[in-house]
């Protein structure tokens, strides 16, 4: 019985082994740095309350930051790398802010120049009829739009993209579901942290040239836009 007992005890330890190596250092390397947790924490002020984003799930590198940035666009204006999941606010000196994004999945990308049209505060979301379409369960009940509040696709912002005066239909704007930030998973419209796109809304004005570079990665593209 007592072989038998330390045999039991020994493969608990070995299988326990199995489970998790972590120590409690581990963990805490892991965790966000506390400069990001403040960074993307509760927005009690908002019109909605704004919960803190759980960024536990998110990449490091596609949290909001100031990098070293060499381009031939003028400071103030945005440039969207769909490739590799930045959005990039021009500055001066070589700098630019970058952020994390969500893009449309393939076939559902958009590239090309445009200016923001138009700025909301909390948005509200109208389907298009080939998102009701493809998705008529989840999306026929929001024909007439979806109002504003924490469970609309658009976030707390929206920023409308337009060519030559005309609403292209796309949008720069908060989600949901924040851990597709890096994923292309969208219908077609570029989607950022909550807390950041309330940033980039602050620092640029209706007018600002938009450049979303193509992702020469994709077979195809596509036009339908969407959320």
């Amino acid at each position: 019985m007592h072989l038998a007992l330390i045999g039991i005890t020994l493969l608990a330890l070995t299988l326990a082994g199995c489970v998790s190596t972590q120590t409690p250092q581990d963990a805490a390397l892991k965790a966000p740095h506390p400069i990001y947790v403040a960074m993307y924490g509760p927005q009690p002020e908002e019109k909605f309350p704004l919960p803190a984003t759980d960024i536990s799930t998110v990449d490091p590198q596609f949290l909001r930051q100031e990098v070293a940035y060499d381009t031939s666009e003028k400071p103030g204006t945005i440039v969207v790398d769909t490739a590799n999941r930045y959005l990039y606010l021009v500055r001066e000196n070589g700098r630019a802010m970058r952020y994390g994004i969500g893009v449309g999945a393939d076939g559902m990308k958009w590239a090309g120049r445009a200016q923001v049209g138009r700025k909301a505060q909390w948005p509200r979301w109208t389907p298009t009829a080939a998102m009701i379409k493809r998705d008529p369960e989840r999306n026929r009940r929001w024909a007439s739009g979806m109002p504003a509040g924490l469970n609309n696709p658009l976030g707390p912002r929206a920023l409308y993209l337009f060519q030559d005066g005309r609403d292209t239909l796309y949008r720069i704007h908060g989600t949901t579901e924040p851990d597709t930030i890096g994923e292309a998973v969208s219908s077609g419209c570029i989607r950022m942290l909550n807390q950041d796109i309330l940033d980039l809304y602050s620092r640029v004005p209706v007018g600002t040239p938009v450049v979303v570079l193509p992702d020469t990665r994709r077979a195809d593209s596509g036009t339908e836009p969407s959320a």
